[in-house]
């Protein structure tokens, strides 16, 4: 019965995510909630067009449908006049704002280049913005290849993201997914943190949280370029029906990582809060739980799933205020067991949710 519990708790997370989807951005895993008259004038986007100076513009809308930013499909047009790129830009999507203006820059490093010389071209993603930069330069092939007439379209290896970055985010992520299942070691473990941190927050950016929720859940997963979170949801969402529970939390989540580890600096002088204290402070994390989504379920402040304190790790994007209220975070957990992840973390209270926990 309880497991029964667990998946109708899980099922109405899963809910809550689709309508936060459908309040933000009006799709449904990639599928527009629209009018029929929107979707004709969707449909009826061409791939290449003619304006009036003989400059061709190619829109990647569908070209590029299979591959994905952060927040879903990243559009572009590619204008070609006398058989060079001359400007491209970028159409609607649904990134996060301060991410795609960091990999906006790449837009103009194809300008002067011919198709052919465009394709040959190695570019590499904006730090920081990786996911952003990965949809701009995927777009960017798929539009360049419709314009040299290339059939053959985008292969396997080419949807897949086998950079360094990814592979190793992948071993690290995998790590903490397989190995504390069958092996508890004090030194292990400590080293595990570290990759956590440095690793998938710091060098990745990558890591669980309602923003990523909802992305997923408004433009659908892309398998090839998403490994790192799936193995994440996975271990956060499936593993607490086999009994093991706050094992992302536990195990791989980099801002608790981060926390664990400040702990550690401090094993003898720390703050002992009264049984009242942490009672009170549990009900806050779940009275800030109750306001967060009505203000995201009402369409009145969804921006805030943008600021969890997570985006720190990718520091040339965070705002100055997620900075230093991760940092404060960090200080106080080296006297405080995990004080974001026990009475604030939003994405830790819907985990909690889905395995029917208090």
């Amino acid at each position: 019965m309880k497991k029964a519990e667990q998946i109708i708790f899980l099922l109405t997370c899963i809910l809550v995510v689709a309508v936060a989807a459908i309040q933000r951005d009006g799709k449904i895993l990639g599928h527009d909630i629209m009018t029929p008259a929107d979707t004709a004038r969707a449909e009826a986007v061409s791939p290449i067009s003619t304006l009036s100076d003989g400059t061709e513009v190619i829109n990647t809308t569908e070209l590029g449908k299979d591959v994905s930013g952060y927040g879903g499909r990243v559009p572009l047009e590619i204008y070609l006049k006398d058989g060079k790129v001359i400007k491209v830009k970028a159409l609607k999507n649904s990134e996060t704002p301060d991410f795609f203006q960091s990999a906006s820059s790449l837009l103009t490093r194809w300008n002067g280049k011919t198709p052919s010389e465009a394709l040959a071209m190695k570019v590499d993603g904006v730090s920081g913005a990786t996911f952003s930069s990965r949809g701009i330069i995927g777009n960017m092939k798929a539009g360049l290849q419709y314009a040299v007439k290339n059939s053959a379209g985008t292969s396997v290896l080419d949807k897949m993201d086998l950079s360094a970055k990814s592979i190793i985010g992948l071993i690290v992520v995998m790590m903490g997914a397989v190995i504390p299942l069958f092996w508890h070691n004090r030194r292990y473990r400590i080293l595990q943190l570290c990759l956590n941190v440095a690793v998938l927050g710091l060098w990745c950016g990558t890591f669980l949280s309602w923003s990523l929720f909802v992305n997923f859940m408004s433009n659908g997963i892309n398998v090839w370029v998403s490994f790192i979170p799936i193995v994440m949801l996975i271990t956060a969402f499936v593993y607490p029906l086999f009994g093991k529970k706050n094992y992302y939390c536990t195990n791989i989540c980099p801002f608790g990582s981060l926390q664990d580890l400040a702990g550690k600096v401090n094993k003898k002088n720390k703050w002992k809060l009264g049984t009242n204290a942490v009672i009170r402070l549990g009900y806050f994390r779940q009275l800030l739980f109750v306001v967060l989504m009505l203000l995201m379920l009402t369409g009145v402040y969804s921006d805030w799933i943008s600021y969890e304190l997570f985006t720190a790790f990718i520091v040339k994007s965070a705002s100055t205020v997620v900075i230093v209220l991760a940092v404060v975070t960090v200080v106080l957990a080296v006297f405080v067991p995990r004080p974001y992840c026990r009475f604030v973390c939003p994405t830790g209270t819907l985990f909690k949710l889905s395995q029917n926990q208090k």
